[in-house]
């Protein structure tokens, strides 16, 4: 069983923040595959499904960003997951706005979501596909900053990239993850030059 992590926070008063750009891939995969988010035993919203030919759990934990990782460990468990079939998908700050990149582990980068799933699943060797917000303008708190909505430019960017983003998600469910790094990251650098 894949796992599939959106990270974000809970409530409709962090819904389109650059933080929550996990939850929102999560939500453009459900919604083109017409799945439905339930509540589950975990802290996270969930479903269940086959998609692209393999069974998924699509995974939203609700127990705000510090803590997502009680939730990812509790359905791995359960699923039976191992790190390498979960990724977690999540906003970097020290990437470039709408810049992604695919990675097979690390460190947690100072993203408190991915240090506590590395606290819980007890590795850091677990696919992650990152996707860069960029620096707040100084002096903005970066927090403030990564709580704060995307205008609706960015907004549109993000929405335009969201086919790319899933197909990135396809090739690592269908091929594995370095099938996956080469076409997010050989794309990315492309577009740099």
């Amino acid at each position: 069983m894949y796992l599939i992590v959106g990270l974000g926070n809970p409530g409709q008063q962090y819904s389109g923040t650059r933080h929550n750009v996990g939850f929102m891939v999560l939500d453009h995969l459900a919604e083109k595959n017409n799945l439905t988010f339930a509540d589950s035993k975990w802290k996270a919203l969930l479903t269940k499904a086959t998609v692209w030919n393999k069974p998924v759990v699509l995974l939203k934990p609700e127990t705000y960003m510090n803590l997502s990782g009680r939730a990812v460990a509790q359905a791995a468990h359960f699923y039976k997951s191992q790190p390498a079939d979960i990724i977690i998908i999540h906003d970097d700050l020290d990437m470039e706005f709408g810049r992604m990149k695919m990675v097979a582990g690390g460190g947690d980068g100072g993203h408190k979501g991915i240090r506590s799933i590395i606290e819980q699943l007890g590795t850091k060797n677990f696919p992650r596909l990152k996707i860069g917000i960029g620096r707040p303008p100084s002096p903005m708190d970066p927090e403030k900053y990564v709580l704060g909505k995307f205008d609706s430019a960015e907004k549109e960017s993000v929405e335009q990239k969201m086919s790319f983003v899933l197909e990135g998600i396809r090739i690592f469910l269908q091929q594995g993850i370095a099938a996956a790094m080469t076409l997010i990251n050989q794309k990315e650098s492309q577009v740099k030059s």
